[in-house]
């Protein structure tokens, strides 16, 4: 494919350049889905004999359904063309992946995607992330179609970006948009390889490819009720117990219904609940957000939530701090409570900032801040580059990052040099 190179002004958001031609058709146009195990065997053997890396994308229901599966998967491989799969309809692809053993998978920020293809069987060997790629190449705007604008001139519209994927059947110009976001990755990645090689970062990239390739998920934090947005708003053991047993009760239903949650009840009717304490339907009924036909359906139900929680012993009230983290407390303390700490942090984050100017690399990606934060609140006993190394080590920081920063950190941990 030949394409035009988009001018590159940082001031400037690359998809809104007039020089940017728009992308509005998927070169061998829009495929039909596949949804059954012939044509996904006819899939199979058609990447199995192309040839070069394969883009890869996935669309969830984020926002409409309750998990984060995928529910259409676009692929592209030279010499086999653009492919779109239902993994509802053929939830197995193991044996697609099987057919890509060895190549290269080009993704747009894979941590997004890895996990819901793994469940439908596609894990790759290898990885490309054209988003970490423009973080270290010092991109001021990473999203796929800024990218797409910059490095091939091409405007890729994403105003289906958002819309609920497990719709069946999907619309052709939705099938379309999901088409056009890997016609032109595997272009993206040959041109980001030149320029990440030109500018001395193709091992860097190589690890964080693999750090993201190989992460492994988080676990789920403990109290997860306590995430509801404006809790910060709920005073008192009473209330918290309020917001814990519709928090659950929204999950359960969330979860059997296969609606996200915030659909189900939003949290601002969790907090006003909270808030309200409310002794029967009626008197729920009074608050705005519990009037409208979705949350008033169920009113029963979430009566019936806050009056559990109201009849708890106090022996079963939450408290009112959540458990313990073993992160360090929030830096606009240290200086209270710590000085030596928060003169480290200072001198840390100094340096950090010149390594990000001086390699136009944002300052998170130099280092994980919260590995940052760990380190100058706990720092080795003997800050010596071996000992700062082997921290960084410890704390999950790549070879790269390693060689770019112990040193500077080293002398940031010092006594002399934090005061």
């Amino acid at each position: 494919m030949t394409c035009v190179v988009a001018h590159n002004d940082p001031t400037v958001d690359p998809a809104d350049d007039p020089a940017v031609v728009p992308l509005l058709e998927p070169h061998d146009g829009v495929p039909p889905v596949v949804t059954d195990a012939t044509a996904l065997a006819t899939t199979v053997a058609a990447f199995a004999a192309g040839h070069g890396p394969v883009a890869v994308d996935a669309e969830r229901a984020s926002g409409y359904r309750y998990g984060q599966r995928a529910y259409l998967v676009q692929m592209r491989r030279a010499g086999a063309g653009t492919v779109l799969i239902d993994p509802v309809a053929v939830p197995d692809l193991s044996s697609l992946s099987a057919a890509l053993c060895g190549t290269e998978w080009v993704l747009h920020a894979a941590s997004q995607d890895l996990a819901c293809l793994a469940e439908v069987g596609l894990v790759p060997d290898q990885v490309f992330d054209t988003e970490l790629a423009a973080r270290l190449l010092g991109y001021s705007r990473v999203g796929l179609a800024a990218v797409v604008a910059r490095v091939l001139g091409l405007g890729l519209a994403k105003e289906h970006s958002a819309v609920d994927w497990s719709t069946r059947p999907l619309p052709t110009d939705w099938l379309r948009y999901a088409a056009l976001d890997v016609e032109v990755l595997i272009d993206v990645r040959d041109t980001m390889a030149d320029e990440l090689e030109a500018a001395g970062k193709a091992q860097w990239a190589a690890e964080e490819f693999e750090a993201v390739r190989t992460a492994v998920p988080a676990p789920p934090r403990p109290d997860q009720w306590r995430r509801v947005s404006g809790l910060h708003d709920v005073s008192g053991r009473r209330n918290l117990a309020v917001v814990r047993e519709l928090w659950t009760v929204r999950d359960a239903q969330g979860q059997s219904r296969d609606i996200a949650p915030g659909r189900v009840l939003p949290d601002r009717a969790i907090i006003a609940a909270a808030q309200a304490l409310p002794r029967s339907t009626a008197e729920l009924r009074t608050l705005p957000v519990f009037s409208g036909r979705r949350t008033s359906r169920r009113v029963g139900l979430w009566q019936a939530a806050i009056d559990r929680a109201l009849a708890l012993p106090v022996d079963q009230l939450p408290p009112v701090h959540g458990p313990k983290s073993d992160a360090p407390p929030p830096v606009r303390g240290w200086r209270d409570r710590d000085p030596a700490a928060a003169a480290r942090i200072t001198a840390a984050r100094s340096a950090l900032a010149a390594l990000s100017t001086a390699h136009q690399v944002p300052v998170e990606n130099i280092l994980a801040p919260d590995l940052v934060r760990r380190l100058c609140w706990s720092p080795p006993t003997l800050a010596t580059p071996a000992a700062v190394a082997e921290a960084l080590a410890a704390g999950g920081a790549r070879p790269w990052q390693i060689a770019l920063t112990t040193d500077l950190l080293a002398a940031a941990l010092t006594p002399s040099s934090s005061g």
